[in-house]
């Protein structure tokens, strides 16, 4: 639920941050009294593109901050027991023992002992399960939900279950992209949409179904997490977890910043005033031309009967006699129309006369 109210935020959150920022702005920089740029001018326009893509871009890193915060909030059964994710057996059982005669329930007050219960519970619970070597690989890769994965018993069970799990993720988001490309909310050329999703899933094929954890994390984050911050190690679920969250929000950050940054002439809908103006302009062109190239086929079939004024008359009149017949006699509409302002004209007034024509 979490998760979709962060997306949602996307849908509205940024344009109310801009229109606040926008106007903060032009009462921090712009004098009393001094005129505001206009709503719809380029120049208010321009202001107003640059501030949302800053926004949108503030927006993306709280985003993912955010849901790194709350993996760390939460922790794991590693950070609880206070031990490294190479721990052997030996030295978690020797730090499980340590801590049990800390938080035994029967060794504290009884004011404390319902906290001290449950915490003791947690420890005995993550003790057992990295103890394991197939629920603490299950972990590693799924985490605490696979406590609840009753009928699981070996790596491959996990593994089989967790891809049960996560292909209706991918597949119900590829299906609802094309869905969203067919409606037409999505350009259908955009296929670095699929392309990301592709890659998103193949990574986490990759992260569960290998015995040892993703070098990339092994071997470069989670050493410089260690060395130069207080952040804890990664596991490969919470990797997963951070990289979906980073995945779907750079994709909606992307979707959001593209219209922004393209010219105005690109960033112009076709139904809007501009496209429609430059549809006009066109067609004026294309008018001109064609009557430009009918005036000059005319003059060659009239060159025939040039110095002949008799002729061209006659030709003249014909043409218009042939327009009239199949203008005014064969148009339906044409005729109609005609009707219609001969039945208006008043039979008493003389021709000529006002609302008679």
């Amino acid at each position: 639920m979490h998760d979709l109210f962060s997306y949602l935020g996307w849908a509205f959150l940024p344009q109310l941050a801009t229109g606040f920022l926008q106007s903060l702005y032009y009462s921090i920089t712009i004098r009393a009294g001094d005129p505001k740029p206009r709503p719809g001018s380029p120049k208010h326009e321009n202001h107003r593109r640059r501030i949302q893509i800053a926004v949108i871009s503030v927006y993306l890193v709280f985003t993912i901050f955010e849901a790194d915060w709350n993996l760390r909030r939460q922790g794991d059964f590693y950070q609880s027991l206070g031990v490294l994710h190479d721990v052997d057996a030996k030295t978690l059982k020797s730090k499980f023992r340590r801590l049990a005669t800390l938080f035994h329930p029967d060794k504290v007050a009884s004011e404390m002992r319902d906290s001290v219960d449950r915490r003791f519970v947690h420890l005995k619970l993550a003790s057992e399960t990295l103890l394991d070597p197939v629920k603490r690989f299950a972990y590693d890769r799924f985490g605490p939900d696979v406590l609840e994965w009753r009928q699981c018993a070996s790596h491959r069970d996990y593994i089989l279950h967790g891809f049960q799990r996560l292909a209706p993720y991918y597949f119900g988001g590829v299906i609802f992209m094309f869905t969203l490309t067919v409606l037409g909310f999505l350009d259908g050329g955009n296929y670095w949409r699929y392309l990301s999703t592709l890659s998103l899933f193949t990574f986490e094929v990759y992260t569960i179904s290998r015995p040892y954890f993703p070098p990339l994390f092994s071997k470069l984050i989670n050493p410089f997490l260690r060395t130069f911050t207080n952040h804890p190690p990664l596991l490969p679920f919470q990797q997963l977890a951070l990289a979906r969250k980073f995945g779907i929000t750079v994709l909606i950050a992307l979707a959001r910043i593209g219209p922004l940054i393209q010219s105005p002439e690109e960033r112009a809908p076709p139904n809007s005033e501009t496209a429609l103006l430059q549809q006009l302009v066109r067609l004026e062109n294309f008018s001109k031309s064609t009557e430009i190239e009918a005036t000059r086929l005319l003059a060659l079939d009239m060159a025939p009967f040039a110095g002949d004024d008799e002729t061209v008359k006659g030709v003249r009149a014909q043409l218009q006699s042939w327009l009239v017949e199949n203008t005014i006699r064969k148009d339906r509409e044409v005729r109609d129309a005609v009707g219609r302002i001969i039945g208006r004209r008043r039979p008493d007034a003389p021709h000529g006369a006002r609302g008679t024509t």
